[in-house]
């Protein structure tokens, strides 16, 4: 079986840098395990992730995803990029960039509705999340009112009401308290023991080893 992610000798630069972000890194995800990106800052932590959604495309080298390479020609083909946009979600590392609706509610809705739902569907993934991640009180709620970790498990309802087969996330467990990390790395690990595939950014060891996670370790240029 071919692996669910591939990053093949890829190199990338953002522009208002001289360095590379990424330099000839390949690694491999396999489909139904949690993985760990891990290394000091600035090392490509982030900048792997952008790369696996389509935010960024690499200089050279190739970001597969179920075998199929993820660059600017291909998210030009509109069923690639809804079917890439279901399959793969990024939580950031700050909350903020992703929320933007008027309710906590509407935040988790709103991916749904954009893939076409039906309308009782779109309700049921919203509630079964707004539920999951202890939301409920909260879902008439103005998100920029929110704590910050708060926000955090926000961001994380809203891409995973898409049901999403690849869960990427940046520093997942910043700024939350004991009880909502505890959820958090128990939500990560039923994730994957259904089959999902978990891709984590993190200087959080602890959490790694919660998870069980395979490392997958980058050094800065």
């Amino acid at each position: 079986m071919s692996p669910l992610v591939e990053f093949c000798d890829v190199r990338f630069a953002y522009a208002s840098s001289r360095q590379f972000a990424l330099d000839g890194v390949s690694f491999a995800v396999n489909e139904g395990e949690a993985c760990a990106l891990v290394g000091p800052n600035g090392c490509g932590k982030s900048t792997a992730l952008r790369l696996l959604v389509g935010l960024d495309h690499p200089l050279s080298g190739e970001v597969r995803f179920a075998g199929e390479a993820i660059d600017a020609s291909a998210l030009h083909d509109v069923r690639f990029s809804k079917r890439l946009r279901q399959r793969v979600g990024l939580v950031f590392q700050d909350p903020d960039v992703q929320l933007f609706c008027p309710s906590v509610a509407e935040e988790v809705s709103f991916g749904p509705r954009q893939m076409g739902l039906a309308p009782e569907e779109v309700q049921r993934r919203t509630d079964d999340c707004l539920r999951l991640f202890d939301l409920e009180r909260l879902r008439d709620r103005a998100p920029w009112r929110l704590s910050g970790g708060e926000k955090r498990r926000c961001a994380i309802a809203c891409v995973v009401s898409l049901a999403p087969d690849l869960l990427c996330l940046d520093e997942p467990t910043n700024g939350l308290d004991d009880e909502s990390r505890a959820g958090m790395v128990a939500f990560l690990r039923s994730f994957v023991a259904a089959g999902k595939t978990v891709l984590v950014a993190t200087h959080d060891l602890q959490l790694v080893s919660e998870l069980g996670a395979r490392t997958i370790s980058l050094a800065r240029r």
